[in-house]
């Protein structure tokens, strides 16, 4: 696998949003700004609770299939890869990773085998664009975590997608929880979320290390990123962190990760979180606390790594 210099792009862009002029304005400046080769964008599935068996992605909150393959072709015409990675959240706010079911069916209780047939047709769906479009890679699904122990259905359904898609297959699991995941051995990569605190870099690597080399796959973080707010780079995965913007945090927190991730030849990339379709004035950087990097030093850090890949 190609060493990826990633970004995702736009993750759970509602409808139309792909097909504005400022979605094409944002990618050209990332391409002109980050040293990135590689996007990967998050069609959006929405279900009501944590504990609802059916998933929506035809509503207005998931971008439409002709503006993604759309954008799919403007990406790669501008010497991107694309990668999709179609990604289920809940209506009422719930962190997707909190989606689970007993594990022994009881009568009038929502059950995985319902919501495993509804999981699998929003995968299969985009596993077809995936492939119609020539994307170089298909991530089938986000820090599912309390689904990751239903190892039968993960290996049907990656299964399924292979039937439709012909490219790269991964999956990418929850910052921690790399080491948990038995089903490895079914996919091409490796991927998780790199959301690692700035002084426990090196511990958090030599336990993905272990997995990586039991499973023989190569690894990239699907997800990595911090917010420009005091503290995040301690808890970098909380997004409810409150404090004052702190860009230098931010830029510190880039650069003790890919000081570690240097020195680990196993670590084949990343894909940035994340860039929006639709950029704040480059004045407001300095007053915005949130995980972007356009225009704040985090960028600059980012680009001078890709920029010597």
């Amino acid at each position: 696998m190609d060493y990826i210099k990633g970004m995702t792009f736009a993750p759970f862009a509602r409808k139309g949003a792909l097909l504005s002029r400022e979605a094409r304005q944002s990618l050209d400046r990332l391409i002109e700004r980050t040293n990135a080769n590689f996007i990967i964008l998050v069609p959006n599935g929405m279900q009501d609770t944590a504990q609802s068996e059916m998933i929506d992605f035809r509503s207005e909150a998931s971008m439409e299939d002709g503006e993604l393959q759309e954008f799919i072709h403007y990406a790669r015409s501008g010497g991107l890869r694309v990668a999709l990675k179609p990604t289920v959240n809940c209506r009422n706010g719930t962190w997707r990773a909190h989606i689970n079911f007993f594990d022994e069916d009881v009568p009038c209780e929502p059950k995985w085998r319902n919501w495993f047939r509804s999981y699998t047709e929003f995968q299969l769906h985009y596993a077809e664009i995936a492939e119609k479009c020539g994307c170089e890679m298909f991530i089938a699904g986000c820090e599912m975590v309390q689904s990751e122990r239903r190892e039968e259905e993960w290996r049907t359904l990656i299964s399924d997608i292979r039937r439709e898609y012909g490219g790269l297959v991964s999956y990418n699991t929850d910052k921690y929880q790399e080491h948990n995941v038995k089903w490895w051995d079914a996919l091409d990569v490796i991927s998780s979320s790199g959301y690692y605190p700035i002084t426990d870099w090196e511990r958090q690597l030599d336990r993905i290390e272990a997995v990586v080399k039991r499973f023989g796959k190569p690894f990239f973080f699907a997800e990595a990123g911090c917010m420009s707010t005091n503290g995040s780079n301690l808890v970098p995965n909380d997004w409810g962190v409150l404090g004052a913007v702190d860009l230098q945090g931010q830029a510190d927190w880039y650069r003790a990760m890919f000081t570690a991730c240097e020195k680990r030849d196993w670590v084949s990339g990343f894909a940035m979180w994340d860039w929006a379709w639709r950029q704040y004035p480059e004045s407001k950087a300095v007053t915005h606390g949130g995980y972007d990097i356009y225009c704040k030093p985090a960028e600059k850090v980012v680009s001078e790594f890709y920029g010597r890949r």
